[in-house]
C-alpha cells in the first residue's frame, strides 16, 4: 500500500495550517475526500444533473443509472444479498432512527427489553430511549469491563426471552473497542431478538459482510469513508424491511395514491421519500471504487500497524491516560494530566495538527470513564507514522507549555 501515492489523491492534505504542514487526525468525525470523489460529484452537477426515476430524457436516465449503480456498489461492498436491502439515508443517525421508529415502535410492548452498551454514540442511545418511552419497553445496558470491552458471558446473562432488540456499535468511536458482533447476533437470535449494528466506525475501516455477521440491520455513513456528507446507508434483511412502514411520506415512495389511502413502492424505494440524495450517492459510489482499488485488507493492515505504533508511542509518555483496550481500531482517545482536552487540541492546532476534543457524542461513556471530556486522534488510510510522530511531539510541547505555568 503506497500511502504517499494515496495522500496525493487528497488535495486538502497538501496545505499548511497555522504555518505548519497539515496533519489530519480527525477521521472518526469525518474523513477527507479524494479527488476521484470530488470529481464524480462535480461531473454530476456539471454534465447530467437531473432528478432520478421520474423522467425518460437522457440526463434523467443517466442520473438514475448512476444513482442505482451506487446502490449496487454498496450492496457488494457490505455483501448484502440484494440491492433491495440497501436504503439510502442522510447518515447513520437517520438509519438508526428509521429502525427505532418503524420497527421498534411497531413490534415492542410493555415488558419487552432493548439491550445496548454504555459505549454507544448518542445516535445509538437516544432513539432507543424514545422507543422505550413510547412502547413501555425497558432499556438495559451490558456492563463494560475495565478496559472498555464487553464479555460474551455478560451478554448471555442479560439477553432473555423478553429481549426483542440488541443494538451495538461495531467499533466504539471513543474507545476503539471492536465488538464481537457475530457472536452477539447469535445470542440475540437464540432468544428471538434482532441485532442492530451501528457501523459508522466499522464500514470505513474493515471488511463488512452482513450475511456473515448475520446482523438484521447495519447502519453507516458515507462521510466517514471518503464520500460526501449527507449520505448514509441502512442495510436491513429483506423480510424485516418488507414488514416495516415508511417513516417519511410523499413523492417517490408511493405506488398508488387515492383520496383517503395510499400504497407504497417496493423495496428499497418505499423508504426513500422525496428527491433522494443523488449527488451524495454518486459520491459514495466513487468512494467505494476508490477504497476497493486500494483493498480493504490493505487498509485494515495499514491502520492496525498505525494504531499499534501510536498506542506504543503515546503509552510510553509520562502524564497521559489512554482510554480503551490495547487491541483497538485506529483511534486513540486520551487526556494529558492537568490539561483540559480543549487546551490540548488548541495547542496542537497551532502546530497544524487536527484532533477532536469533547465528549464525542458519548456522554454516558464519559461518565463511566469519570471525565467530562477527552481528546481523540483518529487515523485513516492516508495517515503515516510521521503524522503520529508529529502528534507525540505536539503533546510533549503541550505538557511543557502547561507544566511551566502558562
Amino acid at each position: 500500500m503506497d500511502v504517499k501515492a494515496i495522500r496525493e489523491q487528497f488535495p486538502i492534505l497538501n496545505q499548511e495550517v497555522n504555518g505548519h504542514p497539515f496533519v489530519y487526525l480527525d477521521s472518526s468525525a469525518t474523513s477527507q475526500k479524494p479527488i476521484q470523489v470530488i470529481e464524480a460529484v462535480d461531473t454530476y452537477y456539471r454534465t447530467y444533473n437531473s432528478n432520478v426515476h421520474r423522467g425518460v430524457h437522457t440526463l434523467g436516465t443517466k442520473a438514475t443509472t448512476a444513482y442505482e449503480g451506487a446502490r449496487e456498489k454498496v450492496r457488494r461492498f457490505i455483501h448484502a444479498s440484494s440491492s433491495a436491502e440497501i436504503i439510502f439515508t442522510r447518515g447513520t443517525t437517520t438509519a438508526i432512527n428509521t429502525i427505532a421508529t418503524s420497527y421498534a415502535r411497531t413490534n415492542l410492548q410493555a415488558g419487552d427489553e432493548i439491550i445496548i452498551t454504555p459505549m454507544e454514540h448518542h445516535s445509538n442511545i437516544i432513539p432507543w430511549q424514545q422507543a422505550a418511552k413510547a412502547t413501555g419497553a425497558t432499556l438495559k445496558y451490558i456492563p463494560l469491563q475495565e478496559d472498555g470491552t464487553i464479555r460474551l458471558e455478560d451478554v448471555r446473562e442479560m439477553v432473555s426471552e423478553q429481549t426483542k432488540i440488541v443494538a451495538m456499535t461495531h467499533v466504539s468511536n471513543v474507545l476503539g473497542t471492536i465488538n464481537p458482533i457475530k457472536e452477539v447476533a447469535t445470542i440475540a437470535h437464540d432468544h428471538g431478538a434482532i441485532m442492530v449494528v451501528d457501523g459508522a466506525q466499522g464500514a470505513p475501516h474493515m471488511k463488512v459482510d452482513v450475511q456473515e455477521l448475520d446482523c438484521d440491520f447495519y447502519a453507516f455513513s458515507g462521510h466517514k469513508m471518503c464520500a460526501p456528507t449527507g449520505i448514509g446507508v441502512l442495510y436491513g434483511k429483506k423480510e424485516l424491511l418488507e414488514n416495516m412502514e415508511p417513516v417519511e411520506f410523499g413523492g417517490e415512495m408511493i405506488d398508488f395514491v387515492n383520496l383517503y389511502d395510499s400504497t407504497w413502492k417496493e423495496l428499497p424505494w418505499k423508504f426513500e421519500g422525496g428527491t433522494p440524495i443523488i449527488a451524495g450517492a454518486i459520491g459514495l459510489g466513487a468512494a467505494i471504487d476508490f477504497i476497493e482499488a486500494i483493498g480493504m485488507d490493505a487498509i485494515s493492515k495499514h491502520e492496525e500497524k498505525l494504531a499499534t505504533y501510536a498506542y506504543e508511542k503515546m503509552h510510553a509518555m509520562d502524564g497521559i491516560t489512554i482510554y480503551g483496550p490495547k487491541h483497538r481500531a485506529a483511534l486513540i482517545t486520551f487526556n494529558l494530566d492537568d490539561v483540559h482536552p480543549h487546551d490540548t487540541a488548541t495547542v496542537l492546532d497551532a502546530d497544524g495538527i487536527a484532533v477532536r476534543a469533547g465528549h464525542h457524542c458519548a456522554q454516558p461513556l464519559m461518565r463511566w470513564l469519570d471525565v467530562t471530556a477527552t481528546a481523540r486522534a483518529s487515523l485513516y488510510l492516508y495517515n503515516t507514522e510521521e503524522d503520529v510522530d508529529r502528534l507525540v511531539d505536539g503533546l510533549k510541547k503541550t505538557k511543557e507549555y502547561f507544566g511551566n505555568g502558562f
